[in-house]
């Protein structure tokens, strides 16, 4: 159990959740593990499969305090809220800004500019960490090139022309990505990205690995009240979660990309965990999937500083902050959107 800016999150997924008097009281194996006033909470989100009772059901509403269920993997199942607080008034307003492409520019850029910010420090961090394995002027010249082009994402005008800025960083970025990978270069290399399908077996983790984000971050909009389907950067596509997406982006190379490295360099995943299809599509093996399943999972647990509010909390909530943040802007709680910053 932790709280953040207001909102309680139950993690473990045994916790039944119930009301006396004015405090929730979480319960494990019918023993009191937490208690909490109702009137410090904004939210609460748990992740657990056993629930909670009518009774908090119908104190949350009365407060107008969301309460939101989802899965311990993180898929969001449920929602309820206040007449008062609802999310009709925070949809309204994220429709608004959506349907603006000069108010969606200034959401989408910071999002980006955290993305090339977090690519950047990917890049310094294995300059550091593996400088006698790597060609570091290489390294140095592609952190060079994305430092240039931060200044220019925040000064940018238009909605294209931020995507463009972060296409030219995006190139330098996977220029030098092939080079991070350290081991087993022969069944793991980087060529270039492709999709739908993927081409390699690195192309075929990255795929996997987004989408697991992806539904992370879709997750974590819908239950702070966001629409996950209406986004800035990303537009309207029916089907497609493009609030998602914006979201995801500042988090794919500190939490996706980073990962796939993870799992190559640390050997974990293997050339027997891939198959090649007769049309050349490289898929994962059952036991691929379940490998990466199971390392997502325990990646999620570990421990991070957030860095704009300086609490502890684990990867797996860093979509559902960020979540909370977007939110807060949205409502003019907060004078502009802090994106996620690793460090």
């Amino acid at each position: 159990m932790r709280r953040l800016l207001n909102t309680l999150f139950v993690t473990s997924e045994d916790a039944y959740l119930t009301l006396d008097g004015e405090n929730i009281v979480v319960r494990r194996e019918k023993e009191e593990a937490g208690r909490f006033p109702l009137h410090n909470l904004e939210e609460i989100v748990s992740f657990s499969y056993a629930g909670a009772s009518p009774a908090l059901m119908g104190a949350c509403t009365k407060r107008n305090i969301g309460l939101s269920f989802c899965t311990p993997s993180g898929r969001f199942l449920a929602r309820t809220a206040g007449v008062e607080t609802g999310n009709v008034l925070l949809r309204r307003e994220q429709y608004r800004i959506a349907d603006d492409p000069a108010a969606s520019c200034q959401i989408a850029k910071l999002m980006i500019w955290g993305k090339l910010y977090n690519g950047r420090w990917s890049i310094e961090r294995t300059k550091r960490d593996h400088k006698l394995r790597i060609d570091a002027e290489r390294f140095e010249n592609a952190s060079a090139a994305i430092r240039d082009i931060l200044p220019q994402v925040m000064e940018a005008g238009s909605l294209d022309s931020l995507r463009g800025l972060e296409g030219a960083a995006a190139s330098v970025y996977f220029e030098v990505f092939d080079d991070m990978i350290l081991r087993s270069k022969e069944t793991f290399y980087y060529r270039g990205r492709n999709r739908r399908p993927p081409l390699d077996n690195v192309n075929a983790m990255l795929s996997f690995s987004y989408s697991l984000l992806a539904g992370s971050c879709a997750s974590a909009l819908e239950s702070v009240g966001l629409d996950a389907y209406v986004g800035f950067l990303h537009r309207d596509r029916p089907g497609r979660t493009s609030l998602a997406l914006d979201l995801m982006e500042e988090l794919r190379p500190c939490m996706a990309d980073r990962f796939v490295l993870t799992l190559i360099n640390n050997q974990v995943m293997r050339a027997e965990d891939f198959e090649t299809a007769e049309n050349g599509a490289v898929l994962m093996t059952d036991m691929g999937r379940r490998k990466i399943l199971k390392s997502w999972q325990e990646r999620k647990q570990e421990t991070i500083t957030h860095p704009y509010l300086g609490e502890k909390l684990p990867w797996g909530l860093v979509p559902y902050m960020q979540a909370l943040l977007l939110a807060r802007y949205l409502r003019r709680d907060l004078d502009a959107y802090p994106p996620f910053l690793w460090k």
